[in-house]
């Protein structure tokens, strides 16, 4: 996919990465190609709320095929096992609590609003041309206000 998105389009448009995985589909697409990601961002910094919503996101994502195969390129695949396992066996809860809680701070970006706005800078460092930001709704900050306070300082 990235490969013909590179060789056919003017961009990449990609979800779920975390800064790191920029690098590899950074290097699978080049430098010439546009990247774009969606990131997911909770202004929040209690983080086992931001985690448990979460990790509900992740597996209704990660268990469709395409994505799983996605993340079992960009390493993931040994880590998710006991998640595709249990989601496969129709236990949702036991899907849930498989995630692991680096999973989720690696795909979900939280914390205050210059906490995040740090960590979009480092999907930005890492070849990322373009944030699509995710705001996601349920901690104390109201989303309109998440949204002024990832805003790019000026």
């Amino acid at each position: 996919m990235l490969r013909l998105a590179a060789a056919e389009a003017d961009g990449a448009i990609t979800n779920w990465l975390s800064p790191d995985d920029v690098r590899k589909v950074r290097a699978e697409i080049g430098p010439g190609t546009e990247l774009i990601a969606r990131l997911f961002v909770c202004v929040d910094t209690d983080t086992e709320r931001v985690r448990e919503t979460a990790r509900w996101m992740l597996a209704s994502y990660l268990t469709v095929p395409v994505y799983a195969a996605f993340h079992d390129w960009l390493g993931r695949g040994e880590v998710l096992r006991p998640m595709h396992e249990a989601w496969a066996a129709g236990d949702r809860q036991a899907a849930l609590k498989a995630i692991p809680d680096e999973v989720v701070d690696a795909l979900i970006v939280h914390g205050d609003a210059a906490t995040c706005r740090a960590r979009i800078k480092e999907y930005m460092a890492n070849g990322l041309d373009t944030p699509v930001l995710a705001p996601i709704p349920g901690g104390d900050v109201p989303i309109d206000q998440a949204v002024r306070e990832l805003a790019p300082e000026r």
